[in-house]
């Protein structure tokens, strides 16, 4: 496993500067494709990379298998708790690349998986906020609202015809207002901060329900871009309805 917990990285990457999420999704005619969760850290790199990279190579390019990890840690995996080891389950389908280089002031990090149906992929950020199950440390250190321990909300994929839709839903009305409080503190760090949709689909785009989305010159890759605060003020922002032509 890398020697850089990713826990304490996301922590960082909140609390001391803006991380630009970005939500890619490859989608073939027939639902299957890809997915990937990925951002640039590069400006935490720029400010104290010598640090994070102490006792550790110089350099870091590499893969991780998550379903090849579990089962190679599956015995100290049996000893965590249910709700652990339910987090971890849900990494499987996944795979992390991870560059990390001083020299070149470059961190990027991006979990991808492949899928046959998109209704099956589940909610992509929640399962990538779910790598802080490798790092009790970082969990204990993280922020409420990138705790991912009780959702409070979740996301839905669909595409059945020419019709794609993303659908966020909140789960338990409490708990998200209690993860709205706990950004009190973190609001001048964050605003800076942004979350990308950036879809690329099999035909061009009819319609599409974000009015503030631009498109390729093909017509058949949406981007549609928020601030991560009001993301994770109101999830909803980002519901998507996509009608593609013929």
């Amino acid at each position: 496993m890398f020697k850089i917990k990713m826990g304490s990285l996301l922590v960082l990457l909140a609390l001391v500067v803006s991380c630009n999420f970005t939500e890619e999704i490859f989608l073939e005619e027939n639902g299957s494709g890809k997915i990937s969760i990925n951002f640039d850290g590069s400006e935490l790199m720029q400010m104290g990379g010598d640090e994070m990279m102490a006792g550790t190579e110089k350099a870091i390019d590499s893969t991780l298998s998550f379903k090849q990890f579990l089962e190679e840690k599956k015995d100290s995996i049996a000893t965590l708790s249910p709700e652990q080891q339910a987090k971890l389950k849900k990494l499987e389908p996944f795979n992390l690349h991870m560059v990390m280089n001083p020299d070149t002031q470059e961190m990027k990090f991006d979990m991808y998986s492949s899928f046959e149906n998109i209704d099956e992929i589940g909610d992509a950020f929640n399962t990538f906020q779910n790598t802080d199950a490798l790092s009790p440390a970082g969990r204990a250190n993280q922020p409420q609202f990138l705790s991912n321990d009780t959702k409070s909300s979740e996301v839905s994929y669909s595409f059945k015809g020419n019709s794609f839709s993303r659908t966020a839903r909140i789960l338990n009305a409490q708990l998200h207002q209690q993860a709205v409080d706990s950004l009190a503190g973190a609001e001048l760090f964050l605003t800076g901060s942004t979350y990308t949709l950036k879809y690329h689909f099999p035909k061009r785009v009819k319609s599409a329900s974000a009015e503030e989305a631009t498109f390729s010159a093909d017509g058949k890759t949406l981007i549609y871009e928020v601030g991560f605060l009001e993301l994770m003020k109101n999830p909803k922002i980002l519901n998507l309805e996509v009608e593609l032509e013929q």
